[in-house]
């Protein structure tokens, strides 16, 4: 499915895609976490708000449909702030930290990329400390620069 992806200065990012039934969607999600569901024709001026979430809600539904709402606020900070990059890793069955603390990986130190969040299962643990318990299948949110987060994904890989 193509997403066509628009960034709105001091709004947000309109995403924008036609679902298999023809209609087409819009999702403008605002720099404030709220988010607004737009339907309509061709022009994306013309389209009609189905209805408005507030960030809380977003979250509910995001949450509900699978996607980490965290991940994707950082992918358009990262969209505007030149050189930032936001990545995603995951902790697998051989990652010499699985049953280890956050703190051991010394990730910041060693690769100047930050991990500012954990996402296991459904559950998301934002600005986690270096005690937290890293699991096996646990997502880490990573910020830095392109070169820190593929450091992280080396480290956290073994």
């Amino acid at each position: 499915m193509d997403v066509a992806e628009v960034l709105l200065p001091g709004v947000g990012v309109r995403y924008e895609f036609v679902t298999e039934a023809g209609d087409r969607l819009r999702i403008v999600a605002r720099r404030d976490g709220s988010v607004d569901v737009l339907g309509g024709g061709g022009d994306p001026d013309a389209a009609a708000t189905l209805f408005t979430l507030t960030a809380q809600e977003a979250d509910t539904v995001a949450e509900l449909l699978g996607a980490p709402r965290i991940a994707e606020r950082l992918a358009d900070l990262t969209r505007e702030i030149p050189g930032l990059e936001a990545g995603q890793v995951t902790v697998g069955d051989r990652s010499p930290y699985a049953g280890r603390t956050l703190g051991d990986t010394r990730a910041r130190t060693r690769t100047g990329a930050s991990i500012v969040a954990i996402v296991r299962g459904r559950d998301v643990v934002a600005a986690p400390a270096p005690s937290q318990p890293l699991y096996a299948g646990d997502v880490l949110v990573v910020v830095g620069t392109a070169d820190g987060v593929a450091a992280v994904a080396d480290l956290v890989r073994g």
